[in-house]
């Protein structure tokens, strides 16, 4: 495992761009007020990566918030996702355009399709991604995102991604927390040159009230966010943990000063199943 000192380290994607090994997300934050107030709080609190979604509705928040910071652009690593209603090839040009400016950025360091099957494309998802992607590509060659990816995306997805894809993806965003590792999906990302980034590190919440992860937090003299986000970057993952109050933004970055033992490691990966599992992206109905 590499040594992992602070926040700020960052892993090499596969077109050399470096992400930072922790990033904060914006998942369910509302936009405005709070969108703003948390993404200033986590860049002061030092990190350096923040994650959005057009369907989050929280764009233009999370770009106040970048602007309230005073952190230069360049040193801050912004991701936005593609929706599924705005999929195809032209569509994913304008939908690019439009996140730019409700962000107030130039550019993205990361664009990642949402979902690979959405339910309006059950039967042509195959052909849709291909478009998407040609168009992800285009953005990429542009400028417009310094590097571009998923989430969600499953084997199979994959597999026919690289059919016609002429740039692999660099990153596979999906849940992951030690409720559902996905071990084979993870695994696979990897050999294909995607880093795995997890959403949902602490599994929405359901993962404190586990025992064992309790027990644990107890042990490290850490809380069991801290324990869960630190099992998450000893496997290699990045994580994005979630929060709108500046004192646990504070402490889910505080994860450099100690590190957890292979028993510990094996016992948490041994929790499958207790704080809920991935949704079958080819069942969900949006």
């Amino acid at each position: 495992m590499t040594k992992l000192t602070k926040l700020t380290d960052t892993y090499t994607l596969s077109n050399g761009v470096k992400i930072p090994i922790v990033g904060f997300g914006t998942w369910q934050t509302p936009d405005g007020d709070v969108a703003e107030a948390s993404v200033k709080a986590a860049l002061d609190a030092g990190y350096r990566h923040i994650d959005t979604a057009t369907v989050y509705g929280n764009e233009v928040g999370v770009g106040l918030g970048l602007k309230a910071s005073g952190v230069p652009r360049e040193d801050i690593f912004l991701t936005t996702k593609l929706w599924n209603t705005d999929r195809g090839y032209h569509q994913t040009l304008a939908a690019m355009d439009k996140s730019l400016l409700a962000l107030g950025v130039d550019y993205v360091d990361l664009y990642l399709i949402h979902w690979p099957n959405p339910a309006a494309h059950r039967d042509d998802w195959q052909t849709l991604n291909a478009d998407t992607w040609r168009a992800m590509e285009a953005i990429l060659k542009s400028g417009k995102a310094r590097a571009i990816g998923v989430s969600n995306f499953r084997q199979h997805h994959l597999d026919e991604l690289f059919k016609t894809a002429d740039v692999k993806p660099m990153v596979n965003q999906i849940f992951l927390n030690p409720s559902d590792r996905q071990a084979e999906l993870t695994a696979y990302n990897t050999a294909h040159g995607m880093l795995n980034e997890g959403y949902s590190p602490l599994g929405t919440g359901k993962i404190f009230g586990v025992e064992a992860l309790q027990q644990l937090a107890e042990r490290y003299h850490k809380s069991v966010a801290q324990v869960v986000l630190r099992w998450s970057l000893q496997h290699g993952f990045v994580p994005l943990p979630k929060s709108v109050h500046s004192d646990r933004i504070q402490q889910n970055a505080d994860l450099f000063d100690f590190e957890l033992d292979d028993d510990a490691m094996a016992l948490i990966d041994g929790l499958h199943g207790v704080a809920g599992l991935a949704k079958d992206p080819d069942t969900r109905e949006f």
